[in-house]
Parts: C-alpha cells; structure tokens; sequence
C-alpha cells in the first residue's frame, strides 16, 4: 500500500522490504530512512528529473559533501536547505506522496 500520510511512511519502516509498487522516488527515501544510504542513491543516480536531483542532493548533503549537494540542489532548482536533514526528510516524503 502506498503511504498517504508522513505517519503512514514511519510505519512503513517497520516492514523489511520496500513494497515493489512504489515509485522510485519513495522507493529511494524509504532506504535512506531505513539507513541504507547506498541503496537510496542507487536509485536516486539512475533517476534522471528534479526529483531524483534533489534525492540526490539530499542524500549528498547528508554525507556531509555540501560542494556535491549545491551541485545536485541547483540541478533540481532548489536552494540549499537550511532545515535539519529530519525535516528535509518528511518535505520530501510529503511531496512524493502528494505527487
């Protein structure tokens, strides 16, 4: 079932593998919120939109390499956050979901 709400998603991470039925994209926040981040850039890098962008920025601001994240953020015409990387988090999760 794909999640509706951010809370729905939360309760996803109890399962131990991401439904199949998915998009790619919550596909990709769902490893990363699991703390496979390999996984989710995997995905992320093979996602070639804004969202994938900005998975990818994320993913890369959360390894702390803000140079290749500034990259990836202007690549998905987003400023660099300055919300915690928890927040970010649920912001894109909401916006996949509501996608």
């Amino acid at each position: 079932m794909i999640p509706k709400t951010y809370l729905e998603f939360e309760k996803s991470l109890e399962l131990s593998q991401v439904p199949t039925e998915w998009s790619d994209g919550l596909k990709a926040i769902w490893y990363d919120a699991k703390g496979d981040w390999e996984a989710s850039h995997n995905i992320a890098q093979d996602m070639h939109n804004s969202l994938g962008s900005w998975l990818h920025a994320y993913l890369h601001r959360k390894e702390g390499d803000r140079f290749n994240a500034g990259y990836w953020y202007r690549l998905a015409s987003k400023e660099y956050p300055t919300i915690t990387l928890d927040q970010e988090l649920k912001v894109i999760v909401d916006y996949i979901i509501k996608s």
